[in-house]
């Protein structure tokens, strides 16, 4: 059963679950989307728990049960800052474990950013659909004198109808537009991670649909590509949209995730 427990961020309270473990051999953090929030998770979570992981991630500032204006981030290091007291939190509870950071979509470029900032504490790093290299659809939007009150579409993360009916009435998710200060950060964020020093070494797992049409692949894998990584395994997913995790192929992707998260904390 996932606990839900809450810490101070930098602009309020941060709210973060976790999902415990009775003997982890490994700590896994999930960092979410753009406009969702952690609990979307719980079936990854529970994947991940079976292979020994105890799992915890945040809802992200003004996402989910966090506080702050809705999908309001004026500063991507600010959530870089609550991650990081998330990850010292539950890490904290298991002294010595492996930590192995997953991040999906904008969560991507969070998780790279704390990857450049705090790597030395990783084991491992995981990139699903992540908004990484350069995102036309912020660009394209800043460009307009008025971002429109157009939310995103549930039928871009699923083959499966049934993930979109359920993003759509989930009253967590973030139903109205992008706000401008929002895109304007998200921007000025890939800026800091292309320009940041190389990661090197530290193993990493990008994974992707095709038919991503939100973050479409081939500006993401410039981004990934733009990392430095040079322990990067890459699997992209024919005809997948963008959340894999939630995808009619999701128990493969998972599979996947697991199988590299125990390969990179085995010893």
């Amino acid at each position: 059963m996932a606990e839900q427990r809450s810490l101070d961020g930098t602009e309020g309270q941060i709210a973060y679950r976790v999902w415990p473990h009775d003997d982890p051999a490994r700590v896994v953090i999930l960092a979410h989307g753009y406009g969702e929030h952690i609990g979307r998770y719980d079936h990854v979570a529970a994947a991940l728990g079976a292979g020994g992981a105890v799992v915890a991630g945040p809802d992200h500032l003004g996402h989910g049960r966090s506080e702050g204006e809705r999908v309001l981030v004026a500063d991507y290091e600010h959530v870089i800052d609550d991650l990081h007291a998330v990850v010292e939190a539950v890490a904290g509870e298991h002294p010595g474990l492996p930590v192995v950071l997953v991040g999906h979509s904008m969560g991507g470029l969070i998780a790279a950013r704390y990857a450049q900032r705090h790597g030395d504490g990783l084991a491992g790093l995981v990139l699903s659909g992540p908004v990484l290299g350069s995102w036309s659809a912020a660009t394209d939007l800043l460009a307009l004198d008025e971002i429109p009150d157009v939310p995103l579409d549930p039928e871009t993360l699923s083959r499966d109808p049934e993930v979109g009916a359920a993003y759509a009435a989930d009253e967590l998710v973030w139903h109205g537009p992008f706000k401008r200060t929002t895109l304007e950060s998200l921007v000025a964020a890939l800026e800091t991670v292309g320009d940041a020093p190389a990661l090197g070494d530290l193993p990493a797992l990008w994974v992707h649909g095709e038919d991503d049409q939100l973050v479409p692949v081939g500006p993401s894998a410039d981004g990934v590509r733009a990392l430095g990584l040079t322990d990067l395994r890459e699997v992209t997913y024919p005809d997948a949209r963008h959340e894999v995790f939630n995808e009619t192929n999701q128990d493969e992707v998972i599979g996947t995730v697991a199988d590299f998260i125990d390969e990179v904390t085995a010893a």
